[in-house]
This record gives C-alpha cells, structure tokens and sequence, in this order.
C-alpha cells in the first residue's frame, strides 16, 4: 500500500498570473483543493517541499494530507504541471477525499520472475505497452505498483490484465475489453536464426525426398530389367 505524505500549505490571498509568478519567484508553487461537495481553496506550497514527494516515484498515487491553516485535508493528487522550459513545478491540483473513498488511480507496472522466463532466456525482448494501470480501488488501500511474473512465458505470448491478479478490493477502471500489457517478442537475430532453422529443415526434406524418389526408382528399373535377364538365361 502506498505510504501517506504530508505536505505543508499555506492559503493563496490573491490569485492570477501575476500573484502566481509572485509566488514562483518566492519559491512557492500555487496549488488547489477542490471537490468532495466543498468550494476550491487556492493555497501555495514550497517547491522543495513539493520536490521531495515528487521524487519518492508514488506521488501522483498517494494519499497527501496537505496542512493548511492547522488543518489537514486528506488529498488525491490529480495533476502537475511543469515549466516547459526549467521542467519546475508550476501548478499542482488536489482532489479533497474521504479516507476511505472510490478512487481512480494509475499504478506503476514491474515485472518479475525474469530468469525463469524461456522466452526471454532465448534472447526474446519484452515490449511494455502499458507502463502503469488505471485502477479502481479504496483510498486507504492504493498498492504502490503491480507485480506481473514472468515466469514461464516464451516468445510470441501476450499478457493480458485477465492474466493479472490485482490486490484484494481493486479492480480494472478499464472493463470493457481485456487489454494487454505486454508481450514477449523475437529480436532480430533469433527470427533469423529461426528462418535458418526452417531453411535447413527444408532442405533437409527436400534431400530426403529425392533421395526416396531415386529409391523408388532404382527399385522400378531393376524390376523391369528382371525378366529380360531371365529370358536371356533360359
């Protein structure tokens, strides 16, 4: 289960570009809370602050309890947004929820269980389609990512999320189709070495056939020259 942050704030007194590049300049980021059947509350945290949660890797599915006001306000975070430039944070949303509320999320994929794999084994490469899930889960119990094994797949084999067992009171936000993650495929040089095999298999075969057609026939002309031999004899 991901762990619960904390992240301090303060309540933003004017709002607009100019205040939040104010703000910016201070080392502050302009953030909101909004939802939960309650009116938006425009605040600001410290950007270090922000960018010690942001490197934990789970920040965008875990629950952050932002102070404000001597508060705590149980939070979803809903999105960031960088500066195209400095890649700082400009602006970041909160969603208000209730400790144990449905919520959206996207959790991050690993995958497991790489050396008892055949596939990869044989020099197959994993193809990632999908790096994180959306998943439907308590707000209490968001899993910090999704195991998925490897362990007997081989080249050519697709997993699905009907392949994945997810923890105990989440679900696919996606039910309408089983998706797939991922799949195993050949590289270059195992195709090749596979089009080799079947070339000298069929050549083999091919000699093999011959070879019995020049049987086949060797049988059917020494059993024509049988009686002629017999005859001269006689």
């Amino acid at each position: 289960m991901s762990d619960q942050l904390t992240l301090a704030a303060e309540t933003r007194g004017q709002v607009g570009k100019g205040a939040s590049r104010s703000l910016r300049r201070e080392g502050r980021v302009p953030a909101v809370i909004y939802g939960n059947k309650q009116d938006p509350a425009s605040i600001h945290v410290e950007e270090k602050a922000l960018m010690r949660l942001l490197m934990t890797g789970h920040f965008m599915n875990s629950v952050v309890m932002v102070e404000v006001d001597g508060k705590a306000v149980r939070t979803l975070p809903k999105d960031v947004s960088f500066d195209v430039v400095s890649d700082r944070p400009v602006h970041v949303d909160f969603l208000r929820i209730s400790e144990h509320a449905t919520v959206h999320v996207n959790v991050p994929v690993v995958f497991t269980d790489e050396e008892l794999s055949k596939g990869i084994k044989r020099g197959g490469v994993l193809n990632i389609v999908r790096h994180e899930l959306e998943l439907i889960c308590d707000a209490a119990e968001i899993p910090d990512e999704i195991a998925i094994s490897l362990k007997g797949t081989d080249v050519g084999d697709s997993i699905h999320i009907s392949n994945v067992k997810l923890p105990k009171g989440t679900k696919s936000a996606i039910d309408d189709r089983d998706f797939t993650i991922a799949t195993l495929i050949a590289p270059s040089a195992l195709k090749s070495e596979t089009l080799e095999q079947v070339a000298e298999e069929a050549a083999l075969a091919e000699a093999a056939h011959d070879e019995h057609v020049a049987e086949v026939e060797a049988e059917e002309a020494a059993a024509e020259a049988a009686p002629e031999g017999e005859a001269s004899e006689g």
